[in-house]
């Protein structure tokens, strides 16, 4: 199999060196991979970036040029409920984007890109295989909707705008619909797992930097033993 594994930050994807050692580098678009061969399957690592724009232009350039099976997407997110802690991890079911206000040009809904879909559903049989993975490891994770648009939330206000239009919604992000929308184009599977960073309530300054570093660590190790464990 073909194995997309992209973050958004380069202090993410170090963690996956400890795991795996890149044989090459390549560029597709603006993004440098690294590729990696893991228990029989090529790993291609590399960075989103930051925001919609650069997610969505860096995972099409890959998808243009490479076949991928599967697609893992990773990084941080902000809690939205209450009962959504720090290093909590998320496996979303479904993205939309907290900033697409649509509903006065025709029959969409809020979160919804006029032509594309209300929501983007994962429900691959691969997100199925490694959410079946981590219950075995005995690791505990939240599912349901995450959102996502281009500003960090980082007070109350923020927060409570968007629950105001997704009030199940269990964190926020800088680019995971924007993932969702290109594999949707591209017909490919995403998996994607947030860690919580912060509380999106003004902690974020404080807490975000250290925060990053370690849930990062924790989901590479997590994909990690899954790829060396999977056939």
């Amino acid at each position: 199999m073909k194995i997309a594994i992209i973050v958004p930050m380069a202090e993410e994807a170090e963690f996956y060196r400890n795991h795996f050692h890149a044989e090459k580098k390549e560029m597709f678009g603006s993004t440098e991979f690294e590729h990696f061969s893991v228990n029989g399957n090529d790993v291609y690592l590399g960075l989103s970036g930051i925001g919609k724009v650069q997610a969505a232009m860096n995972l099409a350039s890959l998808l243009s040029n490479v076949d991928i099976d599967v697609i893992f997407m990773t990084g941080s997110a902000g809690a939205l409920q209450k009962d959504v802690h720090q290093e909590d991890l998320v496996l979303p079911s479904a993205f939309a984007y907290y900033d697409a206000h649509n509903t006065a040009a025709g029959d969409y809904v809020e979160g919804q890109i006029p032509q594309q879909p209300a929501q983007y559903v994962l429900d691959s049989p691969e997100r199925a295989s490694f959410a079946e993975f981590l219950k075995k490891q005995n690791v505990e994770f939240r599912e349901g909707l995450v959102v996502t648009g281009d500003s960090f939330v980082a007070s109350t206000e923020q927060k409570d705008a968007i629950k105001q239009n997704f009030p199940n919604a269990l964190a926020c992000e800088m680019e995971g619909a924007a993932f969702a929308q290109v594999a949707y184009a591209f017909n490919k599977p995403l998996v994607a797992m947030r860690a919580i960073s912060d509380n999106g309530d003004g902690s974020a300054n404080e807490d975000f930097d250290i925060f990053v570093k370690k849930v990062g660590a924790k989901a590479a190790k997590l994909i990690s033993d899954y790829l060396e464990k999977k056939n």
